[in-house]
C-alpha cells in the first residue's frame, strides 16, 4: 500500500505517526501553506521524505503539481483535517480512492466547529471514516464511532475527545481498509448538518438585551470556551468582554 498523506493538527500529525509506525509507505504529504499549517514540522519529520514529496495544499489547482502527485504512483491518499476541498482530477489519481478522518457523526456536522455545533445544536457528536468525494464530508462512511456530550463538556474537552475517538476509529480500522474487506455505506441523501467557518460569527456575540433560555446561553458559552481562542464575547462601548465558563459536577451532590 503506497498512500499519499494529506494532514494538518495534532491529529493529522498522530495518524501520520501511527501509520508509519505500522509499517505504511507514505511517499507523499501534502499540508497547509505556512500561515495555516499546524504541526507541519512533525508530519515532515514522521514522513521523512525529500522536498520533492512535500506539497502546499494551495497548489493542488496547479497541473505541474498534480503530474508530480501522480508520479508517485500513490494507491490511496489519506486526508485528516485538511481544509482543503479535493476537486475530481486530485481524487481520481488513486486507484483505492481517497479517505478522510472527520470528527463528527456524519451526516451531522459537516464542514467546520462539529465540537461546537454537537453543543450549541445538541446533534450527535462521534468520529467518521470515509471515502471522499465531489462533496463535503458526503462521501460514503467507512466506519464511525460515537462520542458522548456530557454536560460539563467545552468546546475544548469535547474537541479533545473526538480527537482521541478519531485517532482510535482510524487504527481499529485501518487493517480492515488496508486488506480492501471494508464495504462502504452511503450518506442518505439531504440529511444532517453543515457548517461554515464563519458560522460560529452568529453566535460568538452575546446580545445583552436579547432573550435566551438557560439552556442555549450555557451552550453558546461553553461550546466557545476553548483558550486561548476567544470564542463568545458582550460589548460595552466599543469594547469586547471576552467570556469563558467552567463547569464541574458538585460531588456533594
Amino acid at each position: 500500500m503506497r498512500v499519499l498523506y494529506l494532514g494538518n493538527n495534532r491529529l493529522g500529525w498522530q495518524v501520520l505517526q501511527w501509520l508509519r509506525g505500522a509499517g505504511v509507505e507514505v511517499v507523499g504529504l501534502l499540508l497547509h501553506p505556512e500561515s495555516k499549517c499546524r504541526f507541519g514540522a512533525e508530519m515532515r519529520a514522521a514522513a521523512g521524505l525529500p522536498g520533492s514529496a512535500v506539497f502546499a495544499g494551495n497548489t493542488l489547482s496547479d497541473a505541474k503539481v498534480l503530474q508530480q502527485i501522480s508520479r508517485l504512483n500513490a494507491d490511496m491518499a489519506i486526508s485528516v483535517l485538511f481544509d482543503y476541498i479535493l476537486k475530481p482530477d486530485f481524487l481520481g489519481l488513486f486507484p483505492r480512492g481517497t479517505v478522510n478522518l472527520h470528527p463528527a457523526l456524519l451526516p451531522h456536522n459537516r464542514g467546520q466547529y462539529p465540537n461546537v455545533w454537537s453543543i450549541v445544536e445538541q446533534t450527535p457528536a462521534g468520529a467518521t471514516l470515509h471515502y471522499i468525494d465531489p462533496g463535503i464530508d458526503t462521501g460514503a462512511v467507512i466506519a464511525q464511532r460515537a462520542v458522548p456530550v456530557d454536560p460539563t463538556d467545552t468546546g475544548e474537552s469535547l474537541y479533545r475527545k473526538l480527537e482521541q475517538a478519531s485517532l482510535a476509529l482510524f487504527q481499529d480500522t485501518w487493517p480492515a481498509l488496508a486488506a480492501g474487506s471494508i464495504v462502504a455505506v452511503p450518506q442518505p441523501v439531504d440529511a444532517g448538518t453543515y457548517h461554515r467557518t464563519t458560522d460560529v460569527s452568529r453566535i460568538d456575540e452575546i446580545d445583552l438585551d436579547r432573550r435566551y433560555t438557560g439552556r442555549e446561553l450555557i451552550d453558546i458559552l461553553r461550546a466557545r470556551t476553548f483558550p486561548p481562542y476567544k470564542g463568545a464575547y458582550f460589548r460595552v462601548g466599543d469594547r469586547k468582554v471576552l467570556l469563558r465558563l467552567q463547569l464541574d459536577y458538585d460531588d456533594e451532590g
